[in-house]
């Protein structure tokens, strides 16, 4: 873990307990090439270490085909879904990013010919698309405020199954949310524009929609978001640099507004002061907060 994945954690576990909540830890495991036991279990590790303790879990993602199936089954029985040829360089070539680095799908293979198709079908398999209206999608983010999205121009119609046959992360999560009560979701502010989507398939499926809470991110003084590279705000230097897994979540803490000072405490202890309504007017003019 990094200092931008505690720190989301973090928010979600305070907003969680705050509200007399659960938190839930589920390992998002799609991608079952790079999701490697020992990745699993350090994550663990690491959420214990740090007194980010969970209720509820571990669920996973490998095991759970059969419930994203059913999802799938029913938006193709409502005419919503068609299949998609195009490969990321067509994407790129015919789209252009907006907020989020996202690309707008721009309808190519919407309105293809049965000829079409099975043409396309002996050269490559298809992924599946489901289809967007021309409506407005919108929130009231717990941080960011008000959040509106024309879908069909600032979405596109979006995967929901990808072409080597797995289910895709929207429709994946949607499912898990609403099968595990996930009710408040907590993440960074980057993934506030697939938000619209994740809400327009909890129409299509009957599924309650929860509340989210879309944090800034935290950046490097030269605007590169923090990852795993960034040695200097990994778990480990953190640790080798605070002392304690107090000292790390109070340094965080004092970073991002969390907590007035950067001493050291536990999560337990920033709860005691923990207002969730002082996230909004802490954070909702920030996109990034400079990691020191």
């Amino acid at each position: 873990m990094h200092a931008g994945n505690i720190y989301a954690s973090l928010v979600a576990w305070l907003l969680a307990k705050a509200s007399g909540g659960e938190v839930v830890l589920r390992i998002e495991d799609l991608d079952r090439e790079r999701s490697k036991q020992r990745f699993i279990d350090q994550v663990q590790r690491d959420y214990e270490t740090l007194g980010l303790t969970w209720d509820r879990g571990p669920y996973f993602q490998h095991d759970r085909d059969d419930a994203y199936a059913e999802a799938f089954e029913s938006l193709r029985a409502q005419g919503l879904l068609y299949e998609c040829f195009c490969t990321r360089a067509d994407l790129h070539a015919a789209s252009a990013p907006h907020r989020g680095e996202k690309l707008v799908y721009p309808g190519t293979c919407r309105n293809l010919t049965d000829e079409q198709r099975r043409e396309k079908r002996l050269v490559r398999k298809p992924a599946i698309r489901l289809r967007v209206p021309d409506e407005r999608m919108g929130l009231d983010d717990l941080v960011q405020g008000r959040y509106v999205q024309e879908l069909a121009d600032e979405c596109g119609d979006f995967i929901v199954r990808r072409s080597d046959g797995e289910f895709a992360y929207q429709l994946a999560v949607v499912v898990d949310d609403a099968a595990q009560g996930v009710n408040c979701i907590a993440r960074g502010v980057d993934l506030l524009c697939s938000t619209p989507q994740q809400l327009y398939l909890q129409q299509l499926l009957g599924y309650p929609h929860p509340r989210y809470a879309h944090v800034p991110l935290l950046v490097a003084r030269e605007g590169r978001r923090l990852s795993k590279r960034d040695r200097d705000a990994a778990l480990d230097t953190l640790l080798a640099t605070y002392k304690t897994p107090a000292g790390v979540i109070g340094h965080i803490a004092g970073v991002t507004g969390l907590a007035e000072t950067d001493e050291p405490a536990t999560p337990e202890d920033l709860l005691k002061t923990f207002d969730p309504l002082r996230l909004k007017t802490c954070f909702s003019d920030n996109v990034q907060i400079f990691w020191r």
